[in-house]
């Protein structure tokens, strides 16, 4: 799913106002916690998720897409350590009437 940049902007000022709900620990993308960003997601759309410590900005872009891949999500933004993931629910989409 492809966002517009209307959409990006939208959810970046959304998510400001977000916690970071979710961690991945030091040990990488383990099924825990790929379960409960899973989890998240069904319940919010729209999800933080701390990562590990990365040594450059290149690392942690390619941790986020990771992540997007593995959940079915979008990633919207990677800002130092937080990860912004956005999947679409399933009412959302039979809002478009």
């Amino acid at each position: 799913m492809a966002l517009t940049g209307k959409q990006t902007r939208h959810l970046q000022q959304t998510g400001q106002k977000l916690k970071a709900s979710c961690m991945v620990g030091k040990a990488g993308l383990s099924a825990s916690a790929l379960g409960d960003i899973q989890r998240q997601l069904d319940r919010h759309e729209l999800v933080k998720v701390h990562i590990p410590p990365a040594g450059s900005g290149d690392s942690r872009k390619a941790m986020g897409e990771q992540l997007a891949e593995a959940t079915g999500s979008v990633c919207v933004k990677v800002l130092g350590r937080t990860v912004l993931l956005y999947r679409q629910g399933p009412q959302s989409s039979q809002r478009d009437d």
